[in-house]
């Protein structure tokens, strides 16, 4: 395993300095937001235009590497970011912050695009897992690193935008540095939503809801924390429970996954995501419960991702798996864009607790659509489904498509060593 991640060091050091700069500035719309007196719908539009942004960019993306290549596309796209980040202070009004979100998602989707290529490129059939794996985690940790540096400075300030936007200037360095050769650059033509939906309802289902649970807890908890009246050390502390969870939970899942039913899974994560985050809804709870309920809530959502994606090649040809990663990506994609906005609408209306409301009753949809689907056909023997890769849903389609690589990789090689031994 340290000789594999030995060999790609660079790339993930440099995106870990990235996601420590996009996970502060997510943290800081929400705080630095309510300073400038910016209302809970203005803050939800500004979040859901970061998703806005992610999508155009990871659809875009691809045809700018083919014209010009990777790194003049990865170097524009980090000039933009950093630029960006450091653009808050001086434009505080809502228009002005939903404009600079917009950029950052497509920069931020443009740049895990090209990074992303890079690492696949660097793979082999052997370590492209162990490399997915780092790379989520390397996500993720830079995410809850981003929360600790949140109490570096006073959000009313410059200190905490000059920060991140220092952070990602410095991670092109080493990406640049050590990302040779240029990999070559290949995409598929996403499966259609109808057929994605024929081969797996429930899983286009779920991702769609699972998109605006996502985008509410990485752009809304915040804003949450900011109405609840926490502290600022209290808000970065909630938002790393939520990140520490799906990598706690990420692995345990995984584990049940290749041994149970994957509805019985899916069912039984989404109903207690509802309860965890029904608990926050209807009780009134002080900040060690609000650690936990967000552990919880954050443990059950990321590994959702990865079990909808696998419960999804159970039902696929190995030809078509690339195909419906991107499907299910602009499915999540759609969902991540409509999630704050309702969140914003919600909270308006109830008050804080509007936030855990409206996940408690995403996740109950998503336990309830499972159970549902459970009595439409019957489930895929345990010994033939394929195997689960924890993907994290702050990846590109390049990261989901380099996960379906290795999953076919993983079948194909089983199919030899079961035909040698036959």
């Amino acid at each position: 395993m340290f000789k594999v991640i030995g060999s790609v060091w660079a790339l993930l050091l440099g995106m870990m300095l990235v996601m420590i700069g996009n996970g502060m500035q997510a943290t800081l719309m929400g705080v630095r937001g309510g300073i400038e007196g910016f209302g809970t719908l203005e803050l939800s539009i500004i979040t859901s235009a970061y998703f806005v942004g992610f999508l155009a960019g990871s659809r875009a993306t691809p045809e700018m590497i083919r014209r010009v290549g990777h790194v003049r596309v990865f170097a524009a796209l980090g000039s933009f970011l950093s630029a960006g980040l450091i653009a808050f202070p001086v434009l505080t009004d809502p228009y002005s912050w939903t404009v600079i979100r917009v950029l950052l998602g497509f920069c931020l989707a443009g740049v895990y695009v090209t990074a992303e290529s890079w690492l696949n490129n660097a793979a082999t059939n052997t370590t492209r897992g162990k490399i997915i794996s780092a790379y989520m985690i390397a996500q993720t940790s830079g995410i809850i690193a981003a929360q600790g540096l949140m109490n570096l400075g006073d959000a009313g300030g410059y200190l905490l935008f000059v920060v991140p936007s220092i952070l990602v200037s410095l991670s092109f360095a080493p990406i640049l540095l050590s990302a040779s050769p240029t990999p070559a650059f290949e995409t598929d033509k996403p499966m259609t939503l109808r057929r994605l939906y024929d081969s797996s309802p429930l899983a286009s289902v779920g991702m769609l809801i699972l998109g605006g649970i996502f985008a509410a807890q990485f752009g809304m908890a915040s804003v949450y924390g900011a109405q609840a009246g926490l502290s600022v050390a209290q808000i970065s502390g909630f938002v790393a429970a939520i990140f520490a969870g799906a990598v706690a939970f990420q692995m345990p899942i995984g584990w049940l996954s290749d041994r149970i039913d994957r509805r019985w899974l899916i069912l039984g994560v989404a109903a207690v995501g509802a309860v965890s985050t029904g608990v926050g809804a209807f009780l009134g709870v002080d900040f060690e419960t609000l650690l936990v309920l967000g552990f919880i809530m954050g443990g059950m959502a990321s590994p959702l991702y990865s079990l909808f994606i696998a419960y999804t090649n159970d039902f696929l040809q190995v030809e078509d798996m690339a195909a419906a990663s991107g499907g299910l990506v602009f499915v999540y994609g759609m969902g991540a864009i409509a999630g704050p906005m309702v969140t914003g609408q919600l909270m308006d209306m109830v008050g804080p607790h509007g936030f855990w409301l409206f996940l408690a009753v995403l996740f109950a949809l998503i336990a309830a659509y499972a159970a549902w689907r459970m009595t439409c056909r019957p489930s895929v023997p345990v010994d033939e489904t394929g195997a689960y890769v924890g993907v994290s849903p702050t990846g590109s389609p390049v990261a989901l498509a380099a996960a379906q690589e290795w999953y076919v990789e993983t079948a194909e090689d089983s199919a030899a060593e079961e035909a040698r031994e036959g």
